[in-house]
């Protein structure tokens, strides 16, 4: 990846401390400041900016995870820079420094914000993808604990078209995918066993399609399940249709079939579902299906900083009023 000369010197001015609102460091600070990072640079003495700017240079041409994402070490320096602590003059906040480091950027087709848990975030504007993705398996900070049970209850509340249009289809967004396109439940004859289908580029530029069957509730394997679960004989069916039949990508104009199924569900996709549906499928087609639960769901969905639903917002309001004492 390839900043503009100009640009990439902005940046290192901030982490220098020549631009407004940025600590200035002497050449022993700059030094310590990349030991913070874990990073193996050591001033030489040299003009404080140009140095910086190499340093800055060679972590942007390291590869990175993904398409439109920025690398792992570039990141992981700003999110050292821009940490509250670190704040001088009246900028409490950081959101004056967050407007001087965001005018390079932004000519390079990025941001910067803070999320819920104040961690530092770059997103591709184009595009909205947010650079290193959060592991969906760390320790949530306390606001996302808050904003995963606000999510929680909506889920335990909502439909299935819901479900759907309100997180599945934000969500997927979100994660790099594209051409979301969601099959609806007005008529069931045009569905062919999938809510959703969409697709994901790799870097190689190789163009993979995914099927979603979505439902509300838990899915397990019982003969009689209860209201609002599905059986996963029912699954098993709508999984085969989605994999043999063809959909029509407008982009290429032209026909393909779905790479890979994904079997999302609102509540617990239990052990013995699982079991069944391996068991039903022969090896090649065994390979192409995906699971995504509930637990799965809650952690994507909070860790890629996704607004949540407005309903599940008015929900969280009502509830806090209704606690409030008289």
């Amino acid at each position: 990846m390839q900043f503009k000369s100009r640009n990439v010197r902005s940046l290192a001015e901030c982490v220098v401390g020549d631009a407004a609102h940025f600590p200035y460091r002497s050449s022993k600070y700059i030094t310590e400041f990349f030991e913070d990072c874990d990073l193996p640079f050591v001033h030489d003495g040299s003009t404080r900016w140009a140095w910086a700017t190499d340093r800055l240079t060679e972590l942007l041409s390291e590869p990175s995870p993904q398409p439109h994402a920025l690398p792992p070490r570039f990141v992981h320096v700003f999110r050292i820079l821009m940490d509250r602590s670190e704040a001088v003059d009246d900028d409490l906040d950081r959101s004056k420094a967050l407007e001087i480091l965001n005018i390079p950027l932004k000519k390079e087709g990025y941001e910067a914000y803070f999320d819920d848990g104040g961690t530092l975030q770059f997103r591709h504007i184009a595009t909205k993808k947010v650079s290193e993705a959060s592991n969906p398996h760390r320790p949530l900070a306390p606001e996302e604990v808050r904003r995963r049970e606000q999510l929680a209850t909506y889920l335990d509340a909502c439909t299935e078209d819901e479900l759907i249009e309100d997180v599945l289809l934000p969500m997927f967004r979100q994660l790099g995918f594209h051409r979301i396109t969601a099959a609806g439940h007005s008529d069931k004859q045009l569905e062919y066993g999938k809510d959703i289908w969409m697709r994901h580029t790799l870097p190689t530029m190789h163009v993979i399609y995914f099927g979603i069957q979505a439902k509300k509730g838990k899915i397990d394997s019982s003969g009689m399940t209860k209201t609002g679960n599905a059986n996963v004989a029912e699954i098993h069916n709508q999984v085969v249709m989605m994999l043999g039949h063809e959909i029509f990508d407008p982009e290429l104009n032209r026909r393909v079939l779905v790479d890979h199924a994904f079997i999302v569900a609102g509540g617990e996709i239990t052990k013995q579902a699982r079991n069944w549906l391996g068991g039903k499928l022969d090896q090649s087609k065994r390979a192409q299906v995906l699971f995504m639960d509930r637990e799965d769901i809650l952690n994507l969905f909070v860790v890629t900083n996704i607004p949540l639903p407005a309903a599940a917002v008015r929900g969280q309001a009502t509830r806090e009023s209704n606690d409030i004492p008289f």
